[in-house]
């Protein structure tokens, strides 16, 4: 790989709307072979060890749309740097360059980041109701775990898409 070439960014979660970095494009992308999941207990950004959030990790199965950043080749080792700092901070995730479609058909490889089922904080899949609860007790570093949740969906649906259980989670927490 020529480390002067452009490079993709996927980001399925708060990458979607605050990716943090400069882009020189950002077009819709889906990721096959694996879904977004609230499968993360967070103890930094969304929550604490003592009372942990949840956040999203790619899990294996499905596929996923999310965003693809375009950045420039002279950025390459400013923007990994920033990334590897913000995502693998307790090492739950495993970066990856993965295969994506944009949605314009452009076939191109991606650095993303997909959850270790091995991890201490891998989730699973919570049920609705205990998903809700822990996002309603947790605050972390980057704010209120509810703000994250409320900002994906709205993000989610910005896109054109739904998710059933998120909203799922997001009704029970209004109840």
């Amino acid at each position: 790989m020529d480390e002067s070439q452009d490079f993709w960014v996927f980001g399925y979660g708060s990458l979607i709307w605050n990716p943090g970095f400069d882009h020189l494009e950002a077009a819709k992308a889906r990721l096959s072979g694996y879904h977004r999941a609230l499968c993360v207990h967070s103890h930094v950004h969304r929550g604490t060890p003592e009372r942990p959030g949840l956040v999203f990790g790619l899990d294996r199965g499905g596929s996923c749309v999310g965003m693809a950043f375009r950045v420039s080749g002279d950025k390459r080792c400013e923007v990994l740097d920033y990334l590897r700092a913000r995502e693998l901070v307790t090492h739950v995730y495993r970066e990856m360059t993965l295969s994506i479609r944009l949605l314009d058909g452009r076939a191109v490889h991606a650095v993303t980041y997909v959850v270790d089922r091995g991890h201490s904080q891998y989730a699973g899949r919570p049920s609705v109701q205990d998903a809700a609860r822990i996002v309603m007790g947790a605050h972390g570093r980057s704010g209120p775990n509810v703000d994250y949740v409320a900002n994906a969906l709205a993000e989610i649906h910005r896109m054109g898409l739904s998710d059933r259980w998120l909203e799922a989670v997001i009704a029970h927490m209004r109840a």
